[in-house]
Protein backbone atom coordinates (compact mmCIF):
# COMPACT_ATOMS: atom_id res chain seq x y z
CA UNK A 1 0.00 0.00 0.00
CA UNK A 2 1.32 3.69 -1.22
CA UNK A 3 2.30 5.70 1.17
CA UNK A 4 -0.68 8.46 -0.41
CA UNK A 5 -3.54 5.46 0.43
CA UNK A 6 -2.75 6.01 4.22
CA UNK A 7 -4.36 9.05 6.05
CA UNK A 8 -3.88 10.19 9.70
CA UNK A 9 -6.81 10.66 11.94
CA UNK A 10 -6.97 13.23 14.09
CA UNK A 11 -8.86 11.66 17.96
CA UNK A 12 -11.13 14.40 19.86
CA UNK A 13 -9.59 14.56 23.84
CA UNK A 14 -12.41 13.71 25.84
CA UNK A 15 -12.19 14.82 29.95
CA UNK A 16 -12.87 12.77 32.99
CA UNK A 17 -16.41 14.38 33.24
CA UNK A 18 -17.36 13.56 29.53
CA UNK A 19 -16.40 10.07 29.92
CA UNK A 20 -18.12 9.73 33.16
CA UNK A 21 -21.48 11.50 31.41
CA UNK A 22 -21.68 9.17 28.23
CA UNK A 23 -21.03 6.17 30.67
CA UNK A 24 -23.96 7.55 32.61
CA UNK A 25 -26.07 7.32 29.76
CA UNK A 26 -24.95 4.21 28.85
CA UNK A 27 -25.89 2.83 32.26
CA UNK A 28 -29.56 4.18 31.41
CA UNK A 29 -29.82 2.46 28.45
CA UNK A 30 -29.18 -0.86 30.01
CA UNK A 31 -31.50 0.07 33.30
CA UNK A 32 -34.33 0.88 30.40
CA UNK A 33 -34.44 4.08 31.72
CA UNK A 34 -34.93 7.35 29.60
CA UNK A 35 -32.41 9.47 28.02
CA UNK A 36 -30.30 6.17 27.73
CA UNK A 37 -27.66 5.79 24.91
CA UNK A 38 -25.18 3.86 24.14
CA UNK A 39 -21.41 4.40 24.76
CA UNK A 40 -19.81 5.19 21.71
CA UNK A 41 -16.10 6.64 21.94
CA UNK A 42 -14.91 5.71 18.66
CA UNK A 43 -11.85 7.24 17.40
CA UNK A 44 -11.77 9.62 20.49
CA UNK A 45 -8.75 9.89 22.93
CA UNK A 46 -9.89 8.67 26.36
CA UNK A 47 -5.76 8.28 27.90
CA UNK A 48 -5.46 8.14 31.45
CA UNK A 49 -9.37 8.05 32.48
CA UNK A 50 -11.14 5.97 35.13
CA UNK A 51 -13.77 3.15 33.83
CA UNK A 52 -13.52 0.76 36.59
CA UNK A 53 -16.16 -1.39 37.62
CA UNK A 54 -18.18 0.22 34.59
CA UNK A 55 -20.96 -1.13 32.69
CA UNK A 56 -19.60 -1.06 29.25
CA UNK A 57 -21.15 -3.99 27.12
CA UNK A 58 -21.37 -3.37 23.67
CA UNK A 59 -19.82 0.00 23.86
CA UNK A 60 -17.68 1.08 20.43
CA UNK A 61 -14.25 2.16 21.07
CA UNK A 62 -13.24 1.49 17.30
CA UNK A 63 -10.27 3.39 16.92
CA UNK A 64 -10.31 5.11 20.38
CA UNK A 65 -7.39 5.82 22.32
CA UNK A 66 -7.19 4.07 25.84
CA UNK A 67 -3.73 4.77 26.94
CA UNK A 68 -2.88 3.83 30.38
CA UNK A 69 -6.97 3.83 31.17
CA UNK A 70 -7.86 2.17 34.19
CA UNK A 71 -10.46 -0.45 33.67
CA UNK A 72 -10.16 -2.82 36.34
CA UNK A 73 -13.06 -4.68 36.81
CA UNK A 74 -15.37 -2.95 34.33
CA UNK A 75 -17.67 -5.13 31.92
CA UNK A 76 -16.67 -4.70 28.31
CA UNK A 77 -18.40 -7.80 26.79
CA UNK A 78 -19.35 -7.66 23.23
CA UNK A 79 -17.65 -4.37 22.89
CA UNK A 80 -15.78 -2.72 20.13
CA UNK A 81 -12.34 -2.31 20.12
CA UNK A 82 -11.15 -2.51 17.02
CA UNK A 83 -8.35 -1.36 16.25
CA UNK A 84 -8.41 0.39 19.76
CA UNK A 85 -4.76 1.50 21.46
CA UNK A 86 -5.30 -0.12 25.06
CA UNK A 87 -1.01 0.23 25.35
CA UNK A 88 -0.48 0.11 29.30
CA UNK A 89 -4.20 -0.20 30.62
CA UNK A 90 -5.14 -1.92 33.83
CA UNK A 91 -7.88 -4.42 32.45
CA UNK A 92 -7.65 -6.80 35.53
CA UNK A 93 -10.80 -8.95 36.53
CA UNK A 94 -12.38 -7.09 33.92
CA UNK A 95 -14.83 -9.27 31.52
CA UNK A 96 -14.39 -9.10 28.14
CA UNK A 97 -16.28 -12.34 26.77
CA UNK A 98 -17.02 -12.16 23.13
CA UNK A 99 -15.50 -8.95 22.77
CA UNK A 100 -14.18 -7.71 19.32
CA UNK A 101 -10.04 -6.67 19.71
CA UNK A 102 -8.93 -7.46 16.37
CA UNK A 103 -5.79 -5.14 15.77
CA UNK A 104 -6.05 -3.94 18.69
CA UNK A 105 -2.64 -2.98 20.71
CA UNK A 106 -2.32 -4.26 23.84
CA UNK A 107 1.23 -4.11 24.24
CA UNK A 108 2.02 -4.08 27.97
CA UNK A 109 -1.69 -4.58 28.88
CA UNK A 110 -2.53 -6.05 32.42
CA UNK A 111 -5.55 -8.54 31.59
CA UNK A 112 -4.61 -10.94 35.04
CA UNK A 113 -7.88 -12.62 35.81
CA UNK A 114 -9.74 -10.86 33.37
CA UNK A 115 -12.24 -12.98 31.14
CA UNK A 116 -12.13 -12.93 27.79
CA UNK A 117 -13.85 -16.32 26.95
CA UNK A 118 -14.29 -16.13 22.86
CA UNK A 119 -12.58 -12.69 22.25
CA UNK A 120 -11.30 -11.99 18.83
CA UNK A 121 -7.75 -10.76 19.00
CA UNK A 122 -6.99 -11.69 15.46
CA UNK A 123 -5.37 -8.94 12.95
CA UNK A 124 -7.40 -6.20 11.58
CA UNK A 125 -7.01 -2.92 9.83
CA UNK A 126 -9.00 0.41 9.65
CA UNK A 127 -9.67 1.15 6.25
CA UNK A 128 -12.39 4.02 4.47
CA UNK A 129 -13.58 3.90 0.91
CA UNK A 130 -11.77 6.13 -1.46
CA UNK A 131 -12.75 7.22 -4.98
CA UNK A 132 -9.82 7.65 -6.40
CA UNK A 133 -7.87 4.39 -4.35
CA UNK A 134 -11.07 2.28 -3.60
CA UNK A 135 -10.12 1.76 -0.35
CA UNK A 136 -7.68 4.13 2.06
CA UNK A 137 -6.15 2.68 5.16
CA UNK A 138 -6.65 4.31 8.62
CA UNK A 139 -3.70 5.29 10.72
CA UNK A 140 -4.82 5.59 14.43
CA UNK A 141 -1.32 6.19 15.65
CA UNK A 142 -1.37 3.09 17.18
CA UNK A 143 2.04 1.52 17.47
CA UNK A 144 2.02 -1.90 16.12
CA UNK A 145 -1.91 -3.05 15.62
CA UNK A 146 -2.55 -6.37 16.55
CA UNK A 147 0.15 -6.60 19.30
CA UNK A 148 0.50 -8.20 22.76
CA UNK A 149 4.33 -7.71 23.49
CA UNK A 150 4.61 -7.78 27.61
CA UNK A 151 1.01 -7.68 28.57
CA UNK A 152 -0.20 -9.82 31.09
CA UNK A 153 -2.53 -12.38 30.30
CA UNK A 154 -1.90 -14.35 33.99
CA UNK A 155 -4.77 -16.40 35.43
CA UNK A 156 -7.00 -15.04 32.03
CA UNK A 157 -9.91 -17.18 30.55
CA UNK A 158 -9.28 -17.12 27.00
CA UNK A 159 -11.30 -19.86 26.36
CA UNK A 160 -12.36 -20.26 22.82
CA UNK A 161 -10.50 -17.28 21.85
CA UNK A 162 -9.18 -15.97 18.49
CA UNK A 163 -5.55 -15.18 18.32
CA UNK A 164 -4.73 -16.46 15.04
CA UNK A 165 -1.75 -14.18 14.31
CA UNK A 166 -1.30 -12.51 17.12
CA UNK A 167 2.10 -10.86 17.97
CA UNK A 168 2.61 -12.07 21.67
CA UNK A 169 6.17 -11.95 22.58
CA UNK A 170 7.41 -12.20 25.65
CA UNK A 171 3.60 -11.86 27.03
CA UNK A 172 2.61 -13.71 30.02
CA UNK A 173 -0.33 -16.58 30.22
CA UNK A 174 0.78 -17.94 33.25
CA UNK A 175 -1.88 -20.26 34.64
CA UNK A 176 -4.00 -19.03 31.66
CA UNK A 177 -6.96 -21.19 30.65
CA UNK A 178 -6.51 -21.02 26.92
CA UNK A 179 -8.54 -24.37 25.94
CA UNK A 180 -9.72 -24.68 22.39
CA UNK A 181 -8.26 -21.22 21.28
CA UNK A 182 -6.71 -20.47 18.14
CA UNK A 183 -3.32 -19.86 17.65
CA UNK A 184 -2.63 -20.65 14.31
CA UNK A 185 0.83 -18.87 13.29
CA UNK A 186 0.61 -16.67 16.42
CA UNK A 187 4.02 -15.46 17.55
CA UNK A 188 4.56 -16.33 21.32
CA UNK A 189 8.04 -16.14 21.12
CA UNK A 190 9.95 -15.96 25.15
CA UNK A 191 6.39 -15.71 26.08
CA UNK A 192 5.70 -17.32 29.16
CA UNK A 193 2.49 -20.26 29.62
CA UNK A 194 3.45 -22.14 32.61
CA UNK A 195 0.43 -23.47 33.63
CA UNK A 196 -1.06 -22.63 31.13
CA UNK A 197 -4.49 -25.02 30.38
CA UNK A 198 -3.83 -25.17 25.98
CA UNK A 199 -5.86 -28.44 25.69
CA UNK A 200 -7.78 -28.73 22.51
CA UNK A 201 -5.69 -25.06 20.80
CA UNK A 202 -4.65 -24.94 17.67
CA UNK A 203 -1.40 -23.86 17.59
CA UNK A 204 -0.59 -24.56 13.77
CA UNK A 205 2.48 -22.67 12.82
CA UNK A 206 2.93 -20.86 15.91
CA UNK A 207 6.71 -19.56 17.06
CA UNK A 208 7.06 -20.72 20.48
CA UNK A 209 10.98 -20.48 20.44
CA UNK A 210 12.20 -19.75 23.82
CA UNK A 211 9.07 -20.30 25.62
CA UNK A 212 8.10 -21.11 29.14
CA UNK A 213 5.69 -23.93 28.69
CA UNK A 214 6.40 -25.74 32.17
CA UNK A 215 3.53 -27.31 33.58
CA UNK A 216 1.82 -26.45 30.64
CA UNK A 217 -1.56 -28.29 29.70
CA UNK A 218 -1.21 -29.31 26.13
CA UNK A 219 -3.72 -32.44 25.89
CA UNK A 220 -5.79 -32.41 22.22
CA UNK A 221 -3.76 -29.45 21.00
CA UNK A 222 -2.74 -29.11 17.82
CA UNK A 223 0.81 -28.81 16.84
CA UNK A 224 1.81 -29.54 13.39
CA UNK A 225 4.20 -27.41 11.96
CA UNK A 226 4.72 -25.41 15.44
CA UNK A 227 8.63 -23.75 16.59
CA UNK A 228 9.55 -25.30 20.16
CA UNK A 229 13.30 -24.73 19.52
CA UNK A 230 14.61 -23.90 23.38
CA UNK A 231 11.07 -23.81 24.95
CA UNK A 232 11.18 -25.27 28.35
CA UNK A 233 8.67 -28.09 28.27
CA UNK A 234 9.42 -29.58 31.63
CA UNK A 235 6.32 -31.21 33.21
CA UNK A 236 4.25 -30.21 29.99
CA UNK A 237 1.39 -32.76 29.87
CA UNK A 238 0.51 -34.24 26.38
CA UNK A 239 -1.53 -36.91 24.85
CA UNK A 240 1.68 -39.31 26.02
CA UNK A 241 1.43 -41.45 28.83
CA UNK A 242 2.82 -40.01 31.70
CA UNK A 243 4.93 -42.39 34.28
CA UNK A 244 3.10 -45.97 33.80
CA UNK A 245 0.27 -46.27 31.08
CA UNK A 246 -2.68 -47.97 31.24
CA UNK A 247 -1.89 -50.53 28.64
CA UNK A 248 0.94 -50.98 30.57
CA UNK A 249 -1.06 -52.78 33.60
CA UNK A 250 -4.69 -53.31 33.76
CA UNK A 251 -5.89 -50.60 35.92
CA UNK A 252 -9.44 -50.14 35.24
CA UNK A 253 -9.53 -53.82 36.85
CA UNK A 254 -7.25 -53.14 39.61
CA UNK A 255 -9.27 -49.99 40.54
CA UNK A 256 -12.42 -52.18 40.64
CA UNK A 257 -10.11 -55.03 43.14
CA UNK A 258 -9.71 -51.65 45.21
CA UNK A 259 -13.20 -51.11 45.59
CA UNK A 260 -14.27 -54.26 46.63
CA UNK A 261 -11.62 -54.29 48.77
CA UNK A 262 -13.15 -51.31 50.92
CA UNK A 263 -16.46 -52.39 50.58
CA UNK A 264 -16.50 -55.42 51.84
CA UNK A 265 -14.34 -54.84 54.58
CA UNK A 266 -11.22 -57.42 53.04
CA UNK A 267 -12.94 -59.82 52.37
CA UNK A 268 -13.11 -59.38 48.24
CA UNK A 269 -10.63 -57.92 45.94
CA UNK A 270 -7.30 -56.68 47.11
CA UNK A 271 -5.71 -53.32 47.62
CA UNK A 272 -3.39 -51.89 44.62
CA UNK A 273 -0.79 -49.68 44.44
CA UNK A 274 -1.22 -46.66 41.54
CA UNK A 275 1.46 -44.42 42.33
CA UNK A 276 3.26 -42.71 39.31
CA UNK A 277 0.04 -44.04 37.23
CA UNK A 278 -1.59 -42.41 34.21
CA UNK A 279 -5.37 -42.96 35.21
CA UNK A 280 -6.85 -40.14 32.62
CA UNK A 281 -7.82 -42.96 30.17
CA UNK A 282 -10.18 -44.48 32.63
CA UNK A 283 -12.61 -41.69 32.07
CA UNK A 284 -14.28 -42.05 35.29
CA UNK A 285 -14.61 -43.31 38.65
CA UNK A 286 -16.95 -41.33 40.03
CA UNK A 287 -18.68 -42.74 43.27
CA UNK A 288 -15.99 -45.33 43.50
CA UNK A 289 -15.06 -46.66 47.59
CA UNK A 290 -11.21 -46.33 47.46
CA UNK A 291 -10.07 -45.41 51.09
CA UNK A 292 -6.11 -45.87 51.78
CA UNK A 293 -5.81 -45.36 48.05
CA UNK A 294 -2.22 -44.91 47.41
CA UNK A 295 -1.73 -42.81 44.18
CA UNK A 296 1.53 -40.77 45.22
CA UNK A 297 2.52 -38.79 41.63
CA UNK A 298 -0.26 -40.56 39.44
CA UNK A 299 -2.32 -37.99 37.20
CA UNK A 300 -5.88 -38.03 37.46
CA UNK A 301 -6.45 -34.83 34.77
CA UNK A 302 -9.42 -34.12 33.61
CA UNK A 303 -11.03 -37.63 35.54
CA UNK A 304 -14.80 -37.72 36.32
CA UNK A 305 -14.28 -37.91 40.57
CA UNK A 306 -17.61 -36.75 41.45
CA UNK A 307 -18.93 -38.65 44.79
CA UNK A 308 -15.17 -40.91 45.49
CA UNK A 309 -14.55 -42.20 48.68
CA UNK A 310 -10.45 -41.58 49.22
CA UNK A 311 -10.44 -40.93 53.16
CA UNK A 312 -6.93 -41.63 54.65
CA UNK A 313 -5.67 -41.91 50.68
CA UNK A 314 -2.12 -41.02 49.56
CA UNK A 315 -1.81 -38.75 46.67
CA UNK A 316 1.22 -36.77 47.46
CA UNK A 317 2.07 -34.59 44.20
CA UNK A 318 -0.63 -36.60 42.46
CA UNK A 319 -1.88 -34.96 38.92
CA UNK A 320 -5.80 -33.89 39.70
CA UNK A 321 -5.78 -30.76 37.62
CA UNK A 322 -9.02 -30.16 36.37
CA UNK A 323 -10.58 -33.23 37.86
CA UNK A 324 -14.43 -33.26 38.89
CA UNK A 325 -14.31 -34.12 42.73
CA UNK A 326 -17.14 -32.44 43.53
CA UNK A 327 -19.00 -33.95 46.80
CA UNK A 328 -15.66 -36.12 46.80
CA UNK A 329 -14.67 -37.74 50.35
CA UNK A 330 -10.81 -36.66 51.12
CA UNK A 331 -11.06 -36.59 55.01
CA UNK A 332 -7.30 -37.47 56.10
CA UNK A 333 -6.19 -37.51 52.50
CA UNK A 334 -2.35 -36.67 51.83
CA UNK A 335 -2.35 -34.34 48.97
CA UNK A 336 1.07 -32.77 50.03
CA UNK A 337 2.24 -30.56 46.64
CA UNK A 338 -0.82 -31.98 45.08
CA UNK A 339 -1.77 -30.25 41.63
CA UNK A 340 -5.65 -28.89 41.92
CA UNK A 341 -5.50 -25.96 39.70
CA UNK A 342 -9.05 -25.38 38.09
CA UNK A 343 -10.51 -28.94 39.53
CA UNK A 344 -14.15 -28.93 40.61
CA UNK A 345 -14.22 -29.20 44.14
CA UNK A 346 -18.02 -28.35 45.33
CA UNK A 347 -19.09 -29.39 48.17
CA UNK A 348 -15.84 -31.39 48.58
CA UNK A 349 -14.93 -33.39 52.26
CA UNK A 350 -11.85 -31.87 53.60
CA UNK A 351 -12.25 -32.04 57.23
CA UNK A 352 -11.02 -34.42 59.50
CA UNK A 353 -10.96 -38.15 59.74
CA UNK A 354 -11.83 -39.12 62.75
CA UNK A 355 -9.38 -42.24 64.12
CA UNK A 356 -11.06 -43.14 67.25
CA UNK A 357 -12.08 -41.36 70.33
CA UNK A 358 -9.22 -39.07 70.31
CA UNK A 359 -7.33 -39.40 67.27
CA UNK A 360 -7.99 -36.75 64.35
CA UNK A 361 -5.76 -36.84 60.88
CA UNK A 362 -6.51 -33.81 59.24
CA UNK A 363 -6.30 -33.26 55.33
CA UNK A 364 -2.80 -32.15 54.37
CA UNK A 365 -2.63 -29.83 51.30
CA UNK A 366 0.55 -28.71 52.40
CA UNK A 367 2.40 -26.85 48.97
CA UNK A 368 -0.52 -28.10 46.79
CA UNK A 369 -1.57 -25.76 44.68
CA UNK A 370 -5.09 -24.72 44.00
CA UNK A 371 -5.40 -22.24 41.42
CA UNK A 372 -8.93 -21.49 40.44
CA UNK A 373 -9.94 -24.24 42.11
CA UNK A 374 -13.59 -24.35 43.05
CA UNK A 375 -14.18 -25.48 46.55
CA UNK A 376 -17.66 -23.72 47.00
CA UNK A 377 -19.57 -25.25 50.28
CA UNK A 378 -16.76 -28.04 50.58
CA UNK A 379 -15.84 -29.03 54.33
CA UNK A 380 -12.26 -27.82 54.65
CA UNK A 381 -12.22 -27.79 58.85
CA UNK A 382 -9.17 -28.44 60.41
CA UNK A 383 -7.21 -28.87 56.84
CA UNK A 384 -3.63 -27.65 56.60
CA UNK A 385 -3.11 -25.59 54.02
CA UNK A 386 0.08 -24.20 55.11
CA UNK A 387 2.19 -22.71 51.23
CA UNK A 388 -0.23 -23.79 49.49
CA UNK A 389 -1.30 -21.25 46.39
CA UNK A 390 -5.09 -20.09 46.66
CA UNK A 391 -4.88 -18.07 43.69
CA UNK A 392 -8.52 -17.19 41.85
CA UNK A 393 -9.71 -20.01 44.05
CA UNK A 394 -13.38 -19.98 45.11
CA UNK A 395 -14.19 -20.52 49.21
CA UNK A 396 -17.71 -19.40 49.15
CA UNK A 397 -19.74 -20.33 51.76
CA UNK A 398 -16.98 -22.59 52.54
CA UNK A 399 -16.64 -24.50 56.23
CA UNK A 400 -13.38 -23.08 57.44
CA UNK A 401 -12.88 -23.39 61.18
CA UNK A 402 -9.54 -24.02 62.32
CA UNK A 403 -8.08 -24.28 58.76
CA UNK A 404 -4.30 -23.53 58.92
CA UNK A 405 -3.81 -21.04 56.12
CA UNK A 406 -0.18 -20.58 57.28
CA UNK A 407 1.58 -18.94 54.53
CA UNK A 408 -0.57 -19.09 51.55
CA UNK A 409 -0.73 -17.23 48.10
CA UNK A 410 -4.26 -15.83 47.99
CA UNK A 411 -4.04 -13.31 45.17
CA UNK A 412 -7.67 -13.15 43.36
CA UNK A 413 -8.92 -15.93 46.02
CA UNK A 414 -13.16 -15.54 47.22
CA UNK A 415 -14.39 -16.52 50.52
CA UNK A 416 -11.27 -16.99 53.09
CA UNK A 417 -11.39 -13.09 54.95
CA UNK A 418 -13.06 -14.32 57.87
CA UNK A 419 -10.39 -17.79 58.34
CA UNK A 420 -7.56 -15.34 57.59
Amino acid sequence: MSANSVKSLVHARLSQAEVDAICAKHDRLWSSKPGGARAVFAFKDLSGTVLAGRNLCDADFTGAILNDCRFHGARLDNATLFCADLTGSDLREASLRRADLRGACMRNVDLTGSDMFEADLREGTLAAADRQLGLRRLETGSPNQNELQGAILAGANLERSRLSGAMAVRADFTDAIMKDAKLIRANLKQANLSGANLSGADLSGADLAGANLRDAILVGARTVAWNVSNADMDGALTDDPVGRALSDLPYDEMIRDHARWCETGGAEGKPSSFDNADLRALGSIRGYNLTALSAKGATFYGLDMEGVQMQGAHLEGADLRNAILRRADLRGARLVGAKLTGADMRDAMLGPLLLGADRVLPTNLTGAVLKGADLTCADVRHAVFEGADLSRANFTRALLKQANFTGIVRQGSRGLDEAI
